[in-house]
């Protein structure tokens, strides 16, 4: 068995190349009226790999070995929107501390004023 470490390197890296794509998580990019829209994705990746070869130190045998190993984690994180000559970034991830609170007060609003019986129109203010 010879050593193919290279081409091994060759097909790990031509498959990173196919799946560490936005069209692979998202989707492509796309026009949403009079704006441009471009997901925007994060990635993480490891890669391992061992080797070998040789005779067995009792010379009682052929000694080869290889092996590789990768982990990917792909992550979709906004969109890039452009508009004429501005640019800007949507970010997908909640909002944390006071950025979440305010982001929630319509909500809050249309819940207490959908809880509130209606006023008799003789019980409106003047």
């Amino acid at each position: 068995m010879e050593l193919k470490f290279e081409k091994m390197l060759t097909q790990l890296t031509d498959f990173i190349k196919s799946e560490a794509r936005t069209e692979t998580v998202i989707g492509k990019a796309f026009k949403l009226g009079a704006y441009d829209c471009i997901p925007v994705i994060r990635i993480g990746m490891g890669l391992g790999s061992g080797g070998g070869e040789g005779e067995a130190p009792d010379k009682s045998g052929h000694g080869e070995g290889v092996g590789m190993g990768a982990g990917m984690g792909i992550q979709p994180i906004g969109f890039l929107v452009a508009k004429d000559d501005e640019i800007s970034f949507i970010n997908t991830k909640a909002h944390t501390g006071l950025a979440a609170a305010f982001e929630k007060v319509p909500d809050l609003i249309k819940t207490y004023l959908e809880s509130k019986p209606t006023m008799a129109k003789e019980e409106l203010p003047a």
